[in-house]
């Protein structure tokens, strides 16, 4: 799993904060279930500035949660994880 900086919880104004989020997990299974990010922009399934929210670990609101889950025939676990902030070297 790669780590994350939260020096900075803000990324831009378009992108909003950053959440200890991480949707690797989507990512996986879209690769598995054949939608590629490019599939997902075409047939305006999730817009740009959306995929992009979630390849940083954005802040996305719970009916995309709700289509993501639809369209890949899942639960909301199945596509995002919390991770804990560490500090020194432990989780809080």
């Amino acid at each position: 799993m790669r780590e994350r900086d939260w020096s900075s919880d803000v990324c831009s104004s378009d992108l909003g904060i950053i959440m200890p989020i991480s949707y690797d997990k989507l990512f996986e299974l879209m690769k598995e279930k054949g939608f590629s990010s490019y599939r997902l922009r075409k047939e305006k399934l999730i817009s740009q500035v959306i995929l992009q929210k979630l390849r940083i670990g954005g802040n996305v609101d719970t009916r995309t949660i709700e289509r993501l889950c639809a369209m890949l025939d899942c639960q909301p676990g199945d596509i995002m994880e919390y991770l804990p902030e560490e500090t020194d070297g432990e989780a809080q």
